[in-house]
């Protein structure tokens, strides 16, 4: 019988070793897209922790403190509000309103104060002074931050000004049988965009993700 010749042996390893390399890479994929998987899995894991506490932190945002009263009775206007000693005062306004009446407030050191108010025919110079400590403020010095304001045409009632934890005013008609209680310069937080930092999360998973598991992996088993 004739031996196979040195070329058929050669032909014979290099497909043997063709054979190899292509199990190899297979076996490499697999186990690479299998790592992927669990690395996300991982990675979701702790989205679903952290969505948790980005949700609580959006509820803690969304939930309103009442901050300032409008009262309007027989068509005249005042403002009760809650100094920061806890005495509510009540300050009557020369205002009509059936008007648009605004109500301004500023931002410092992380807290909301309310300012002034006046009407859609009064300067903002002109108007009734509330917190006489910002009668003029310095908006350069530390911690002045920005204003804020609110408006609308009032009825007859009681009108409720509320914020936000992250600053957000509104102006709503309060007829419940019970006042609500007045927080007097309720903390502004600043609150990031809970969508914004999900898909940050997602972004950051790349091939490292996959090394890092693969020696913690070698690791446990070891």
């Amino acid at each position: 019988m004739a031996r196979p010749s040195r070329f058929a042996k050669w032909i014979r390893s290099a497909v043997l070793i063709l054979i190899v390399l292509l199990v190899a890479a297979g076996g490499y994929q697999f186990a690479m897209s299998r790592l992927a998987a669990e690395v996300y899995r991982q990675r979701l894991r702790n989205l679903v922790a952290e969505h948790q506490q980005l949700r609580e932190r959006y509820n803690e945002a969304v939930r309103r403190t009442a901050v300032t009263e409008l009262i309007v009775e027989n068509g005249r206007l005042s403002v009760a509000v809650r100094t920061a000693d806890g005495r509510e005062k009540t300050i009557p306004t020369p205002f009509d309103p059936a008007g648009e009446i605004y109500v301004d407030y500023t931002l410092r050191n992380g807290r909301l104060h309310i300012r002034r108010i006046f009407d859609d025919k009064t300067a903002p110079a002109s108007a009734v002074v509330i917190d006489p400590d910002q009668a003029s403020i310095d908006w350069s010095a530390p911690g002045n931050t920005y204003g804020k304001a609110v408006y609308r045409a009032l009825g007859e009632g009681r009108w409720v000004i509320t914020v936000t934890g992250d600053g957000s005013l509104a102006l709503t008609r309060d007829d419940g049988p019970e006042r609500p209680t007045l927080a007097p310069a309720p903390q502004v937080k600043d609150y990031p965009q809970i969508e914004k930092e999900i898909q940050q999360q997602l972004d950051a998973i790349g091939p490292m993700d996959v090394v890092k598991y693969v020696f913690s992996a070698d690791r446990d088993s070891s």
